[in-house]
């Protein structure tokens, strides 16, 4: 295991800056995942700690160790690409162990090594079996296998699920979620999937544009996000935003189908709120605390049903996140209740004035 710290860290392709100053440090034994949209430095970032790219600038240590000139092969780091990349005419048990072999392993410790992560990772029936014999989360775990038993101080994992169906990448996030109590090792995860990086991240990195947004827990980021990028980022489905068009005379924020209460004591004026569709409910129009317009489609998925609210007098559209199956009809005057607990406010610059206080946030 080994604790990483990233310093100033600058990456540029030329004339063009990827990364602009990334401040980071994980700690022993922690699983921290990269996310952000395509293009923000998450994949460089990650090719930046194992050595297959040079740093422009700034200072990379683990364990206290300079490593910006440490070559990969000595930066005891074990890396997993999308891409299982396995050698077809070996057996599992062979491509596990062939780095061991190449670097002169002896034929006892490589066997005991090869077993164990065949072990872990419940490979043990498949380990004389050929790549082309095996499913792609099979494969993908000789691929990881092929990481563990070099016993790294570090795992690093970029999209490692992505070329997996979505049954299939249930199966290995459970999979990765009890290697990382397992191992314990220090673990760091690129992804484009939030769920992945929610249910298995210790804290998340929020990267944008080669900087970084935000770093927490899962927790943290979902319900107290720093800033609009991170809100909108963060949660499937993404968050809800409306414009604030003034305020009233009680201070209610003015916005499309009606006013919400706003919270006391915002240091800057509102120019945006935001509320996740799990936060909404629909209701009789002209209720309290809610919002006019209308249903104009509906999603069931068995377990929850996404309803798409146009509000009055405007082109924008609230999605409200409904328990089970629910049968919503549509093109009927209806209305959206707001909780004012439970809505984020942004200013101008996009930075949050105030984040949502659901009643377990507030006892703790």
């Amino acid at each position: 295991m080994a604790k990483l710290e990233l310093s100033g860290i600058r990456k540029s392709f030329g004339p063009v800056e990827v990364l602009k100053g990334i401040d980071l440090t994980v700690e022993d034994g922690e699983f921290v995942a990269f996310v952000g949209p395509s293009g923000c430095g998450k994949s460089t970032l990650l090719r930046l700690i194992c050595g297959l790219d040079e740093i422009t600038a700034g200072q990379m240590a683990i364990d206290g160790e300079l490593v910006n000139d440490v070559p990969p092969a000595k930066r005891g780091i074990a890396m997993v690409f999308q891409s299982y990349a396995l050698y077809p005419h070996m057996s599992v048990a062979q491509n596990m162990g062939y780095a061991l072999r190449l670097a002169g392993t002896p034929k006892d410790e490589i066997k005991s090594r090869v077993t164990e992560a065949a072990r872990v990772l419940r490979l043990d029936p498949y380990l004389e079996r050929k790549p082309r014999q095996l499913s792609g989360g099979q494969r993908q775990r000789v691929a990881i296998g092929r990481a563990i038993v070099r016993a790294p101080r570090i795992f690093l994992f970029d999209e490692p699920l992505s070329n997996l169906d979505a049954a299939l990448r249930v199966d290995m996030r459970i999979e990765i979620a009890r290697m990382k109590d397992d191992l314990g090792t220090t673990m760091i995860y690129v992804t484009h999937d939030q769920i992945e990086a929610m249910t298995l991240a210790d804290r998340i990195v929020v990267l944008n544009a080669g900087k970084v947004e935000q770093i927490g827990s899962p927790l943290e980021l979902y319900n107290k996000p720093v800033n609009r990028f991170v809100a909108g980022f963060i949660g499937s489905p993404r968050m809800n935003f409306l414009a604030l068009k003034g305020r009233s005379a009680d201070k209610a924020g003015i916005v499309a189908g009606g006013e919400v209460r706003l919270p006391a004591g915002l240091t800057e004026e509102p120019a945006e709120i935001g509320i996740r569709p799990e936060h909404l409910l629909l209701t009789r129009r002209g209720a309290p605390d809610s919002l006019a317009g209308k249903v104009t489609m509906t999603e069931h998925l068995g377990s929850d049903t996404y309803a798409y609210v146009a509000l009055e007098g405007s082109s924008d559209m609230l999605v409200v996140r409904l328990a089970g199956e629910n049968a919503v009809a549509r093109n009927e005057p209806i209305g959206v209740h707001v909780d004012p607990k439970m809505i984020h406010v942004f200013a101008a610059s996009g930075a949050s004035l105030a984040s949502a206080q659901p009643a377990a946030l507030e006892a703790a």
